[in-house]
Order: C-alpha cells, then structure tokens, then sequence
C-alpha cells in the first residue's frame, strides 16, 4: 500500500532533524514506527502490529548506535 499526504512543516522539519542525528533511521522506518505505537496505544490488539513496532524501535543497529 502506498499513500501521499501534506505534511505540516513543523513535522516535516522535524523529522528531517532527527533522520539527520540518527542515520540508522530513515522516513519509513519512523512512519512504520510511529503508526505502529498510535494503533498500539490506541486500542490495536495484534501481534503483528506489536512485533513491527518492537523492531522497529529495537533494531540491533540501535541499540549499538545509542539511539
């Protein structure tokens, strides 16, 4: 699935600042992980769900990086 949206500049810029200081990340990565923890912390009760926001958070790359 593939989707476009407008994001407002003040999200837009930071999110740029923060795949800049952590290069371990990309803008799919974050997406990914984002979406992830607002379904979990809203209410989504899938192990799927779960798993791609654990790694996503938890990459062996991370942990070593410091982020």
């Amino acid at each position: 699935m593939s989707f476009h949206s407008e994001l407002p500049q003040p999200l837009q810029q930071a999110m740029v600042a923060f795949i800049e200081r952590c290069p371990n990340w990309d803008q799919y990565r974050l997406i990914q992980a984002a979406l992830a923890g607002f379904l979990i912390q809203h209410g989504v009760e899938s192990r799927e769900i779960t798993r791609l926001y654990v790694g996503n958070m938890f990459r062996r790359e991370s942990l070593t990086q410091g982020v």
